[in-house]
C-alpha cells in the first residue's frame, strides 16, 4: 500500500522501516531529515489518489498546523491518520473538519517507543469502519499478531491511548517506589540482579521491569548518568481531567502524576512550610541552610 509518512523523529523514522520492509511504498516529508517531498504539496503529488496520509509529529500547535494544511491539499477520499498523541477531543474536532471536505480522518494511539520497529507498535484507531478498513494494510504490518484493533469511532483511538498512558505512569511509579524502599534499606541489595530474576515467574514481571533491568545494565544499579526529573507530555493530566468529569476515582495516576511534578523541584517550598510550621507549633528541630550544606544535601530554594 502506498502512503506519505509525515514527521520521522524516533517513532516516525522506525514506522516508516517497518513499513518499508513490509513492502508498503512510503513517501515521506520532515523538514528536519532527508525526504522524498520538500513541501506538503509535494508529498501530495508523489501519492496516487486516493491518499494517505499519517501525522507523526508532536501533539499540540505542530500537529495543528500541519493538519490544516494538509485538509487545505488533501482531495475527497483521502485519508489523513493522526499517530501522535493528541487530545481524543481534538481528534474528533479534526473529523468532523475533514468529513466536510469529504477527507477521512482516523486517530492511532501508538505505543512501542523506539523498540516498535523489531518487535511492532500496539495500535489502538478510531475512526469510520470505511477508513479504518482501508488502512488495515499499513495496520497490520506495524502490528506483532493481535496487537491492533479498531477500538471504536472517531476520538476512542486518542482516548484509549490516553488512558493506557495514564496506567503505565501508575505502573512506572510503583516500580520506582519500590526499588527506592530496597536502595534504602540495611540490605546491600544488588537492584540490577533483583531487576533480572522479577523477570521470570514473578507476578510483578513485565516489559517496563525488563527495561528497568537494561537501565541498570547500561547506568549501574545507582542510575548515576541520569537525573531524577521526570517529564509528563499530557496524557497523565488529561486522563485524571476525563476521571473526574466521569467522577471516577483515580488515586494511583494522579499521585504518580504529582511525584513527577515534585522530580522537578530542586527543593520543595511546601517541605520548607511544613518544616517552619512543626517549629513553632511544636518546638521541632529545623535544619538551617548552613546545616545542609555542612552535610553535604542541596540548599536551593
Amino acid at each position: 500500500m502506498q502512503l506519505g509518512m509525515i514527521g520521522l523523529g524516533r517513532m516516525g523514522g522506525n514506522m516508516t522501516k517497518r513499513l518499508e520492509q513490509g513492502g508498503h511504498d512510503v513517501r515521506t516529508y520532515d523538514p528536519g531529515v532527508d525526504s522524498t517531498a520538500s513541501t506538503l504539496a509535494e508529498l501530495r503529488d508523489q501519492l496516487d489518489a486516493p491518499r494517505a496520509f499519517w501525522l507523526m509529529v508532536p501533539a499540540g500547535e505542530i500537529t495543528e498546523t500541519t493538519f490544516q494544511e494538509l485538509l487545505g491539499l488533501a482531495a475527497p477520499g483521502d485519508a489523513i491518520v493522526d499517530g501522535g498523541n493528541s487530545n481524543f477531543r481534538d481528534s474528533q474536532r479534526r473529523h468532523g473538519e475533514a468529513a466536510a471536505r469529504g477527507v477521512h480522518f482516523v486517530d492511532v494511539g501508538v505505543s512501542g517507543g523506539v523498540w516498535g520497529l523489531e518487535v511492532g507498535y500496539c495500535l489502538m484507531a478510531g475512526g469510520d469502519a470505511e477508513a479504518v478498513e482501508r488502512l488495515e494494510p499499513l495496520f497490520t504490518t506495524l502490528a506483532p499478531d493481535d496487537g491492533y484493533a479498531h477500538v471504536g469511532p472517531s476520538g476512542s483511538g486518542h482516548f484509549v491511548k490516553m488512558v493506557h498512558n495514564g496506567i503505565e505512569y501508575g505502573l512506572m511509579q510503583a516500580y520506582a517506589e519500590g526499588f527506592e524502599v530496597m536502595r534504602a534499606s540495611e540490605f546491600e541489595l544488588d537492584l540490577h540482579e533483583i531487576a533480572g530474576i522479577w523477570r521470570y515467574g514473578s507476578v510483578v514481571r513485565s516489559w517496563l521491569l525488563e527495561l528497568l533491568h537494561a537501565a541498570f545494565e547500561q547506568d549501574g544499579s545507582e542510575l548515576t548518568g541520569i537525573r531524577g526529573y521526570v517529564e509528563d507530555s499530557g496524557e497523565g493530566r488529561w486522563t485524571i481531567a476525563e476521571a473526574i468529569a466521569e467522577d471516577v476515582p483515580v488515586p494511583v495516576i494522579t499521585a504518580a502524576l504529582f511525584a513527577r511534578f515534585a522530580s522537578r523541584q530542586d527543593e520543595s517550598f511546601a517541605a520548607k512550610v511544613n518544616a517552619a510550621l512543626r517549629n513553632q507549633f511544636g518546638g521541632h528541630a529545623v535544619r538551617a541552610v548552613e546545616q545542609a550544606k555542612a552535610q553535604g544535601a542541596d540548599p536551593r530554594p
